[in-house]
Parts: C-alpha cells; sequence; structure tokens
C-alpha cells in the first residue's frame, strides 16, 4: 500500500491554561512571604505598575458585603482597569522611541545631603553590610591563632571543609586524609583532636559520643563517672535505664541519674549556633474574629503587603497612541498590569471564600477547642464553595488563619476520621482531635511510671475511641513526644 501525504480538516475542542490562568494559578499557591516577593518582582519588571503612597489612604468597599480584594484595591485601582480597558485600543502622536531613550538615560540629582563628594568616594550599599561569621570562617581564624606548621594547616584546612552544619566531620574518614595529602594517620589525629578543643567546644567530631566526650574533659576533667557514661553507655542512658549503668559502674543510681543531669548541659550539635537559618516568624493571611452578636467576622490580611494600581502617567501616555514598537510594548505592560491585578484580586476571594466555609464546618471549634474539631477533607469545602479539590488545596496550602483559639495553617482544619466504638455515643472524631487527646493523657501521667502506648489505646477504648496501639504510637512520634521508656524520670 502506498504512502501519500494530505490535508485534512478537523474541529475539536480542547482545554488549553492561557498565560493569564497560569499566573492566576501561581499566585495561588503562594505563601505571604512569596507573595510579597512576587509583587516586588512585578513592581521592578512592570513600569505599568505603581506603589500606592502610604498617605494615600482609603480602600473601596465592594458588593455584596465582601471585604476589599486586594491591597491596593482602591477607587483609584478601580478607575485606572476601567481607563485601561476603554483606551488599550486608541492611538496618539507620541513618540515613544524619544521618550524611552529619554527615560532609560536620565540621570537623578545627587543629595544635597552628600555635596561636595564624588559618587565614586562613596562605599557601596552592600559595603556598609555585615553578615556574622560561618562555621568554617570561626574555625579557620582560630587555626590562624593556633600554633600549626605548614603541614598542619592544610590537615586543618582538609577537616574544617568536611565538617557538616552541625558541626561534625562527615563524609570522609581520617585515614582518607592522611591518604590524600600524603601525611601521617598520627598527624591527622592529633589535628583533629586539637580541632575538637577549638570554639564551639566538640567541633570536627566523627560521631555523637566523641563530640560529648570532647566536651566532658574539658568542662568537668575530674568526673570520671561522666567520662564513663559517655564513653561506654550512652545506648542505656537514651533509654534511661540507670539501674543497669549503676550495676555496670559499680555505683549507686542517684550518682548516674546526677551525672545524667550534667550530661544534659552538654551540647550535642555545636555547630548549631553557626547556622544561617533564621526563625521564620508566621505572620496570619486571614483573621477571624467573633463579634458581639456571637457570628465571625473573617479579614483579609492587608497589612505589609504593598498596594498596588496601574499608573496614571502611562494611562495619560498610552491614549491615543500611534502604532510603534515601543507603544506596543508598552500596552503588552499595561496588559499585564491588568492581569496581575486581577489575579490578586482573585487570590484573595478564594480565600475569603474558603475560609468562610471552613468556619461554618468547624464552628465547635472555634468556640470550644482542638478537641471539637470534626473530620473535613478537600471535597468538602470544594462542594461547598463550588471549587474543585486543587484549587482548595492551593488555597491551603502554607496559608495561615489566626482564630480565637490560635494560629492555624487552613491544612490544619483537614483531618480524618476515627470512628467511636459506639455509633449512639456521638459523633466521629477528627484525628487530630484524638492526638490532643492522647497528648493530655501523657501529660497526666506519673513521671516515675509512664502509660505504655497500649495503655493509652486502653484509656481510649474506656472512652470510645477505637484505635489501636500502632496507631497511638504514630500520633505520639508526630507529636514529638518520647516513649513510654524514654519519659521515665526517676
Amino acid at each position: 500500500m502506498g504512502q501519500k501525504m494530505q490535508l485534512q480538516l478537523g474541529m475539536k475542542q480542547q482545554l488549553r491554561m492561557t498565560q493569564q490562568l497560569q499566573q492566576a494559578i501561581k499566585l495561588l499557591q503562594l505563601s505571604r512571604q512569596e507573595l510579597i516577593t512576587s509583587i516586588q518582582e512585578e513592581l521592578t519588571d512592570n513600569p505599568a505598575l505603581e506603589e500606592v503612597p502610604e498617605s494615600d489612604t482609603g480602600y473601596s468597599v465592594m458588593e455584596d458585603g465582601e471585604p476589599p480584594a486586594v491591597p491596593g484595591d482602591t477607587d483609584d485601582l478601580q478607575t485606572s482597569l476601567r481607563n485601561l480597558d476603554d483606551n488599550i485600543s486608541k492611538t496618539d502622536t507620541i513618540d515613544w522611541d524619544a521618550y524611552l531613550n529619554q527615560y532609560q538615560t536620565h540621570t537623578p540629582m545627587a543629595d544635597n545631603s552628600f555635596s561636595g563628594y564624588v559618587s565614586e568616594d562613596l562605599p557601596s550599599y552592600e559595603a556598609t553590610l555585615t553578615a556574622p561569621p560561618t562555621l568554617v570562617e570561626h574555625l579557620l581564624r582560630q587555626v590562624k591563632c593556633t600554633r600549626f606548621d605548614e603541614t598542619q594547616e592544610r590537615i586543618a584546612c582538609e577537616i574544617i571543609g568536611n565538617i557538616n552544619d552541625d558541626g561534625y566531620l562527615v563524609g570522609i574518614t581520617l585515614e582518607e586524609i592522611a591518604q590524600n595529602l600524603g601525611v601521617d594517620l598520627n598527624s591527622v589525629i592529633y589535628v583533629q583532636e586539637t580541632i575538637q578543643e577549638f570554639d564551639p567546644t566538640g567541633v570536627g567530631s566523627r560521631d555523637l559520643r566523641e563530640c560529648l566526650l570532647a566536651q566532658a574533659e574539658i568542662l568537668y576533667p575530674d568526673n570520671r563517672i561522666v567520662h564513663d557514661i559517655i564513653d561506654l553507655y550512652i545506648p542505656l542512658l537514651e533509654r534511661k535505664n540507670y539501674k543497669q549503668i549503676a550495676r555496670n559502674l559499680k555505683t549507686t543510681v542517684e550518682r548516674v541519674v546526677k551525672a545524667s543531669k550534667v550530661i544534659a548541659t552538654l551540647n550535642p550539635k555545636p555547630g548549631v549556633k553557626f547556622s544561617d537559618e533564621r526563625p521564620l516568624y508566621i505572620t496570619p493571611d486571614v483573621y477571624v474574629e467573633r463579634t458581639a452578636d456571637g457570628e465571625y467576622h473573617v479579614a483579609i490580611n492587608d497589612d505589609g503587603l504593598p498596594r498596588l494600581r496601574i499608573s496614571s502617567y502611562y494611562l495619560d501616555l498610552i491614549r491615543n497612541s500611534a502604532p510603534s514598537e515601543a507603544a506596543a510594548y508598552i500596552r503588552d505592560k499595561m496588559s499585564n498590569a491588568r492581569w496581575f491585578l486581577r489575579s490578586l484580586q482573585q487570590r484573595e476571594r478564594t480565600i475569603y471564600r474558603v475560609t468562610e466555609a471552613i468556619i461554618k464546618r468547624q464552628r465547635d471549634f472555634f468556640e470550644k477547642g482542638v478537641n471539637y474539631l470534626k473530620p473535613m477533607i478537600l471535597k468538602d469545602i470544594a462542594e461547598d464553595t463550588n471549587l474543585s479539590e486543587s484549587t482548595i488545596s492551593r488555597v491551603t496550602t502554607k496559608k495561615y488563619m489566626h482564630t480565637p483559639q490560635g494560629t492555624f495553617e487552613l491544612k490544619f482544619f483537614f483531618t480524618s476520621k476515627i470512628s467511636r466504638m459506639d455509633a449512639f455515643c456521638g459523633d466521629d472524631l477528627a484525628s487530630t482531635a484524638v492526638q490532643e487527646r492522647i497528648k493530655a493523657i501523657i501529660a497526666k501521667e506519673d513521671p516515675k511510671k509512664p502509660l505504655s502506648d497500649q495503655r493509652i489505646a486502653e484509656i481510649l477504648k474506656d472512652e470510645d475511641i477505637d484505635i489501636a496501639r500502632r496507631t497511638v504510637a504514630k500520633y505520639r512520634e508526630v507529636l514529638g513526644i518520647l516513649s513510654s521508656s524514654q519519659r521515665k524520670n526517676l
């Protein structure tokens, strides 16, 4: 059968994501900090957008009692959007090429406060910034103050280069260092032991035992029982098996307990204080407050978010502009600015709708606390808001709600179901509520006789909560609670 080429006409329907839809989805799933970064990037890239000055106050109120949709959803924004739609296709005789050339080559006047100085004589902004030293920098400075010869300095640099953020030597052995540098193993051991005496003490150790022992030898040189426990019995110490340690060391349990308290003062991760990581503080995306009549009011948190509007300057320039490459560029930026602002509006509206739906389904939680949280899945909120489950997932990821019960991630309200043993006893419980009950049971236990996972499961069954021992263990680990043997306190 011969092959031949031919043309065919046909019609079909298919779903395609436009650039504007992709942008809306991207903004929807951003956290608050990521949103601020995205807005700042858009302000930098798009000259048609501008930030509303702080002195310009006053938000427009939307219909149906909804709050303003986005930061900067002012009368200016709504007017500029309408003007943009009205004038996007009009033309005038502006010389765009001349304007852009003038704009790009314009140099601002120097500040009068620096009169008499040449700009090249002033330090750059980056040159005025300071940063704390890293762990590697801190250790290398101490190497320069140590009486190492040239070979020992090479060994020290090799060791320090393989120390992780916790302060441990990883990824290479002392034997490999000696082989790589062509030096004697005893020289490498000497340098490593010297680095362990640097600040922070214990840095450069190969494991926990070595790290704690290095600290104990400097801080408690005469306390032999502390040294022996660290050197020989760390696994027993982790399980708080003080009696076995006392028998092995031929001493009393009281002395072992006292030594364990001394060991607890040592630092198992000496390098952490030099870590670049900084604590992240949560800023709620939405506030839920109870009004005097018992209803709950939803307010989107706009504090700290730039308020945006379409630049009136560019709107004036684009009216009746003559077709040109520069004019097409400005129109494209105007269109992008319009879609960006409307994507921000849609994001805020969606968060508002989802928050209201959560309040309706979890009203008992807002009034009584975590123990009254009900089972809820993404499909429930999707049905209430007529949104897809994927949209609900994006809205609730990395978004936080401040409530009368505290601040929670929106994902917190979606939990699996734990059935009660007696169907007539009450509604099913949320897994989060069961976790809170486990935490409360452990908080009331006798520290000298902590409850086992099996015993906790039995207590819950007495309360008509059907849960297995392994599920108790899983929830306990999620809560960061140690096992009964590790919780034991003599």
